[in-house]
């Protein structure tokens, strides 16, 4: 069985590129078909193979031909040469809101776009509950799509084309627009179709994103794919070629980071007294707590025997913040409500990237006070966890967990309640070199620079 699912050999775009609009009009009427105009390649003379299963990315600035290539292989564009062959069926995120129309319901696209795809609407009754649900967009489903936010119409559209179960999925730069949460959702969905043999092209100036969920990538530079490789090869390269250009047009200025700090002017902040000052209140506990369960909702785990009532990010204030200065100090805290007796409970967190890689980890063993003990059903915890944030400027979720241990040496805990997206923060930072080095996670160190000499008899 042939395993290559995309062929390409050869492939060009070209349009015609004209310096007045009258030069366009005697380019169209000329008896004697001279040219008024200069040929412009979106793409020239592509050629590649994608097997069955693959997962692509594809980088390079924009105006390179990423968008064009991926618009041949859905057939929205016709070649100008060369030949292309699918062996497969499409669903494609180009442009929000392409193949809705604006007229329709959220539910009434959903089942428009499966019969495009060759459904029938028996088949597409299946699919619409988990549909409606991974777009998780509320009364708007029923409502015109021309009402939709940006946000709305990628939630909707990855939906559909995730669960419509094509051979092929391509993905071009259409969840940016997308809460930090729903980016998350769908970065794990396309694995899970990566799993299932899913062919993944997937196109984003999120290098750590590609890196994440790609093995294999192609550069395109100026209608050219000038590096074919494993993901961190093509990356890497990449990243080194825009950092030289970053730095040869500013001088080794980032004056769009600064201009970010210099808006939040955050700062670590501690009480009059330097005490941290953190009450807690029946009232304080409840904060957020809404934006907490809907977030929870995805994925979680839950035994029944404990669970998380609220996870909140705060600072030495004990305010609930989302924005973090790089090197300030937070509290994660977490509240924990017990529905049994247990005698022993453990508590841990991992901070992620919006790809879902885990990047901190830490739990109660590793900390003097090793687990809530003898706690009795109906009770409840508050479980503070200090530590200073000194990460890269991004965005990260919080992962929660609470757990019994099955064995008196708390190695094998099993899991009460188990959250993948808690809550989720930014960290701004306002050093330049801290922002474009490599890494995620910084740490302090104590360094000293000694001059060996050598001894005079040696």
């Amino acid at each position: 069985m042939n395993d290559v699912i995309i062929k390409a050999e050869n492939l060009s775009k070209v349009y015609k590129i004209y310096e007045r609009n009258l030069d366009r009009l005697k380019d169209a009427f000329h008896i004697f078909n001279k040219s008024y105009g200069k040929d412009f390649y979106a793409l020239r003379d592509v050629s590649f193979e994608i097997r069955r299963g693959e997962n692509l990315g594809l980088v390079g600035k924009n105006g390179a031909g990423k968008s064009t290539l991926l618009k041949i292989i859905t057939g929205v564009l016709t070649p100008t040469s060369g030949t292309l062959q699918v062996n497969g069926k499409i669903a494609s995120l180009l442009e929000l809101g392409a193949g809705f129309n604006p007229e329709m319901s959220g539910v009434e696209n959903i089942y428009m776009n499966g019969l495009l795809m060759g459904y029938s609407r028996e088949q597409m009754d299946n699919k619409i509950d988990d549909i409606i649900s991974f777009a998780d967009i509320g009364d708007f489903i029923q409502q015109p799509v021309k009402a939709y936010s940006s946000g709305m119409f990628a939630r909707l559209a990855f939906a559909v084309n995730a669960f419509v179960e094509p051979d092929i999925l391509i993905v071009d730069e259409a969840l940016s627009v997308g809460d930090a949460f729903f980016q998350s959702k769908c970065m794990d969905k396309m694995k899970s179709m990566i799993d299932g043999g899913v062919t993944i092209i997937f196109v984003s100036h999120d290098m750590f994103a590609v890196k994440n969920l790609c093995h294999r990538a192609f550069w395109i530079e100026s209608g050219k794919i000038i590096m074919d490789a494993d993901a961190g090869e093509v990356i890497e390269a990449y990243r080194k070629s825009i950092l030289n250009m970053r730095h040869e047009l500013t001088g080794g200025e980032n004056s769009e980071l600064d201009e970010i700090a210099k808006e939040l002017r955050l700062v670590s902040k501690k009480s009059s007294d330097g005490k941290i000052n953190l009450p807690v209140t029946a009232e304080n506990l409840k904060l957020n707590q809404e934006i907490f369960e809907k977030n929870a909702a995805y994925n979680r785990f839950q035994s029944g025997r404990a669970n998380f009532e609220n996870v909140q990010l705060l600072n030495l204030d004990g305010e609930i913040i989302s924005d973090v200065m790089y090197g300030q100090e937070v509290i994660l805290r977490m509240v924990i409500k017990l529905n049994d007796d247990i005698k022993a409970l453990l508590m841990g967190y991992h901070i992620r990237n919006l790809n879902g890689v885990d990047l901190v980890y830490n739990d109660s063993r590793f900390s003097d006070v090793k687990a809530i003990l003898d706690a009795k059903s109906g009770e409840i915890y508050v479980v503070d966890w200090k530590f200073k944030i000194e990460m890269r400027q991004e965005l990260y979720n919080f992962a929660c967990v609470i757990s019994i241990p099955v064995e008196e040496t708390f190695e094998k805990p099993d899991a009460c309640d188990f959250v993948p997206c808690a809550l989720q923060f930014r960290v701004v930072s306002p050093n330049k070199y801290l922002n474009l080095a490599g890494g995620y996670v910084h740490w302090h160190n104590d360094m000293e620079i000694t001059k060996f000499k050598k001894n005079s008899k040696e």
